[in-house]
């Protein structure tokens, strides 16, 4: 196959593809206005709600749709658009900046007050060892063995706690709440109020007298660290071993189609509970897919405009019976829109299946032939071999109009481009995987995270709840995870309280007796 015609075949398919799309967005900007602020009756304005951040633009929108047509043919649409953006949404856009600025600085404010404070914790059991050798070292008494044993303590003990500090609090976090972590916060005003009072105590008893005890000052720092180890035991529990016991089991449910997943929770705070569903969404939840929800859409939106009569001749004429008559057409088509409803299903499946197969016969294929020059060049030049990439490129053209035909049909050409495909594809050349594990990507939708993240269509969410976001999880609390196209339900529900009781089965009681009967062929 030539692969330089076949290439710049696709170069200029994208030319047209862009020079169409430039096309359509100065005619959706030519489209007039009406009086009320909204588009014309080829473009539909969808204003998002106060609560909910904008979070993309129609530029990468306008990105992906060329993105799309990396195929042998090209669609330009140009008619209704479903996502656009106003004034007011432009200025939402700058008011998060300001407010994404003020979360960073928030974040940075409390890791500052948290290592600071970390600081002082390590630096005070220390400076109780020195100052006394500092100020007043020759009226102090000598430090015997007891005492430089002491020493040894103090430093393991200050190692362990550092690292255990260092393990628990000094992590990337992984995302901004919006309200303080509580128990958190609890512990670093814990650890500020214990360390006042023991450099108060430090400073009336032992600098203002000038105790010449210097083992008894050793040994209240020594007491100082065993302390602060027992606090991190208690930050231990608290933020960690806590929530491992499940207590409560939420149900998410995505607004739009419906996906639902079961996890288990311990206790936890609205916020944190909310975090760890959002993790588990990325992973658990196939990709959010628009395009499949437009079928219904349009489906429903027919049969309403169906049921619509208008009299066109002004209230004075007598249209009743035509009237009447278009009712009755208008309920026949309803009636029988389940029909619409199933034919239309297992033609949309016949068509997924026939294509399916036509594209794993093509990728089969070419993977064969990508093994076939495998052998040929191993007994050719060094210099002559392909690399990874080059094979990509040599055999994608040989199943790119069956790959580009089933992402349609399935309506997931927005989440492949023809870059990300060769990439996959050099992967799976680069470590002898089969044709399966290649078009295991595109067979099956897979989890976001399997996607790049300029294809995900949520990054950032809005926690919504009639409860405190920091009050712990409740039987029957409710609440919503926001993002600009869809919203995550999360239902909590107590796992119930289990009674197990002991049922004791003698084993002499296994004991049975055959009866004979002449009926019977025993």
């Amino acid at each position: 196959m030539d692969t330089e015609s076949t290439y710049s075949g696709y170069s200029h398919y994208s030319g047209h593809s862009k020079k169409a799309h430039r096309q359509g967005s100065r005619d959706r900007h030519k489209s007039p206005r009406s009086k009320d602020g909204s588009r014309s009756e080829k473009s539909v304005t969808i204003q998002t709600p106060p609560a909910e951040p904008l979070l993309g633009n129609d530029a990468s929108r306008a990105e992906e749709g060329q993105d799309d047509n990396w195929g042998e043919t090209t669609t330009a649409i140009t008619g209704t658009s479903e996502h656009s953006i106003s004034q007011e949404d432009i200025a939402r856009i700058s008011k998060d900046l300001e407010d994404s600025v003020g979360l960073d600085c928030k974040r940075y404010l409390g890791l500052t007050v948290a290592a600071v404070l970390g600081l002082l914790v390590f630096l005070t059991p220390i400076a109780f060892i020195l100052l006394p050798q500092i100020l007043w070292r020759d009226d102090l008494e000598p430090c015997g063995t007891v005492c430089e044993g002491l020493f040894i303590s103090v430093a393991f003990k200050l190692i362990i706690l550092l690292i255990g500090t260092w393990a628990l609090f000094f992590r990337q976090p992984k995302a901004d709440l919006p309200r303080v972590f509580v128990f958190r916060a609890l512990l670093l005003v814990l650890i500020f109020l214990f360390v006042f009072s023991y450099w108060l105590f430090y400073g009336v008893r032992i600098l203002d007298s000038k105790d010449t005890n210097y083992q008894g000052i050793v040994q209240y720092a020594v007491s100082l660290v065993d302390a602060l180890l027992f606090i991190h035991y208690l930050a231990i529990v608290l933020l960690e071993l806590r929530q491992l016991q499940p207590m409560f089991t939420v149900k998410v449910v995505r607004s739009t189609d419906g996906e639902s997943r079961y996890y288990s929770l311990g206790h936890l705070s609205i916020q944190r509970a909310a975090l760890v569903v959002l993790e588990n969404y990325y992973r658990d939840f196939t990709v959010y897919n628009p395009a499949l929800l437009t079928a219904s859409k349009s489906r429903a939106a027919k049969h309403m405009a169906g049921l619509k009569v208008y009299n066109v001749d002004g209230p004075g004429n007598n249209v009743s019976g035509q009237s009447r008559a278009m009712i009755a057409a208008a309920a026949r088509r309803r009636d029988s829109s389940h029909n619409e409803l199933y034919y239309e299903e297992a033609d949309h499946e016949r068509r997924v299946k026939k294509r399916r197969a036509r594209l794993v016969v093509a990728v089969e294929e070419a993977f064969t032939h990508i093994k076939r020059l495998q052998a040929e060049e191993q007994q050719k030049a060094p210099g002559e071999t392909m690399d990874p990439r080059e094979a990509a490129q040599a055999i994608f053209p040989s199943m790119a109009r069956a790959l580009q035909k089933y992402l349609r049909t399935t309506r997931q050409q927005q989440y492949h481009s023809m870059e990300s495909i060769l990439q996959h594809l050099s992967f799976c050349i680069t470590n002898n995987m089969t044709p399966k594990a290649f078009l295991e990507r595109y067979l099956n939708p897979g989890p976001t995270l399997q996607y790049d993240k300029d294809r995900w269509f949520s990054k950032q969410w809005t926690l919504v709840s009639e409860e405190a976001v920091t009050s712990g999880l409740q039987d029957g609390t409710v609440f919503v995870l926001k993002c600009l196209d869809f919203s995550l339900v999360v239902n909590v529900k107590k796992i119930p309280f289990i009674k197990l009781s002991e049922e004791f089965i003698d084993p002499k009681s296994h004991k049975f007796v055959l009866r004979l009967q002449s009926e019977t062929s025993v």
